[in-house]
């Protein structure tokens, strides 16, 4: 979210707040119609987990979805994604994403997630129902993840993790659009299964008191999680190298919050950025933008220009050799349980629990089956 749709929002609250009231009653209302079965929900046959947010930007979604397809890549666990793929324009619904497709056809991040996943089936379908139904018969796949799923009710999933952002804790708690970045009221929160606020260790333990006073009474596991850079690589040719040397370099970012990648960037390099040059979040690049940006960074005298791996994927094949993008690995640091209890500690678990949960399921059906054909035959003979 924009820092100037925030500042008008924090502006205009009070006349904005009624008008939250009433979307949050219209959204704790449909809520209800899911919970009571009256509006149809479709239940995938693997576990389904939904990674999603209470509000918009920022929260690491899309971190956490990759970290969930890597994690059974490594375990040979067939896994699929569904997505919605903001902004992208496909020939066809569903459509699956290959490593070598259109950003504009995909979308940002589902591309970004193919080409960092091959094994794994990403399908982009706004009727993710649809999307779910098309993976099962092509994949077969024993995990599911609903990429931006909490307020999607329609598919069921057995796993809600929902993302926070350190605000929405503190003065962003609770407010529901229009009058804040919030789709759904607070007490939508007891649909999830675990939280997760991309948070170093320092600023985890300063959240220590909002955590208690905010989300104890939830019941759930709060676990806490950061991106760290691991280097730099060139967009074309994906060259290595460990830092610019203390060279300076121009920002560029079209993402949910470019302030985070700034500090991220100033953080792991030692020093800023010559300019930071902020596009719209999801923001196709064109030539033109490659040729100003080109421009801005020799009159700078910058040797490199460094962006996401989001918005590499979309400048592509458009950048000059002066374009960088980070290596970036998701990181779990402390959480509610404990120091040493990480969120890849607690889904393991949850995991295999649901396995021999799906298993014990097998074994009650096949005995019931199997009881009830030898009840039959036995009523059969007796009739003979």
């Amino acid at each position: 979210m924009s820092e100037t749709v925030t500042d008008l929002q924090r502006a205009l609250y009070p006349l904005l707040r009624p008008f939250s009231w009433l979307y949050a009653g219209a959204m704790r209302v449909r809520a209800g119609l899911y919970g009571r079965g009256l509006l149809k929900r479709w239940e995938p046959p693997a576990l389904t987990v939904s990674v999603g947010n209470i509000g918009w930007g920022g929260t690491g979604k899309t971190p956490v979805a990759d970290w969930l397809l890597g994690w059974a890549e490594s375990k040979s666990i067939p896994v699929a994604l569904l997505t919605r793929g903001y902004r992208a324009k496909p020939r066809h619904l569903p459509y699956e994403v290959k490593p070598g497709a259109l950003a504009e056809e995909a979308g940002d991040e589902p591309l970004m997630l193919a080409r960092a996943h091959d094994r794994a089936l990403i399908l982009v379908d706004p009727n993710r129902t649809r999307a779910g139904r098309e993976a099962v018969v092509k994949a077969r796949p024993e995990l599911i993840v609903l990429d931006d799923g909490f307020q999607h009710m329609a598919v069921q999933r057995h796993v809600n993790l929902v993302l926070l952002r350190p605000d929405d804790l503190r003065e962003g708690w609770n407010r529901v659009i229009p009058a804040g970045s919030w789709r759904e009221p607070e007490a939508a929160l007891k649909r999830a299964d675990a939280f997760l606020i991309k948070a170093s260790p320092k600023e985890f333990a300063l959240l220590g008191m909002r955590i208690e006073e905010r989300l104890k009474r939830f019941g759930k596991p709060v676990f806490s999680f950061r991106l760290v850079p691991t280097g730099v690589r060139r967009v074309i040719g994906g060259e290595r190298a460990h830092d610019f040397e203390d060279a300076p370099y121009l920002l560029a970012t079209g993402v949910g919050d470019p302030v985070q990648v700034r500090a991220t960037a100033t953080a792991y390099l030692g020093y800023e950025p010559k300019r930071h040059v902020v596009f719209r979040d999801h923001y196709t690049y064109t030539k033109r933008d490659v040729t100003a940006l080109s421009e801005e960074a020799a009159r700078l005298g910058c040797t490199a220009i460094l962006c996401t791996p989001k918005d590499a994927v979309k400048l592509g094949a458009m950048c000059t050799d002066l374009f960088w993008q980070f290596d970036l690995t998701l990181t779990f640091g402390p959480s509610t349980l404990g120091k040493r209890s990480t969120f890849s500690t607690w889904w393991d678990r949850r995991y295999e629990s649901f396995r021999l949960r799906r298993a014990d399921r097998a074994e009650l059906a096949a005995d019931y089956l199997m009881r009830h054909e030898a009840d039959a035959f036995a009523k059969g003979d007796d009739h003979d």
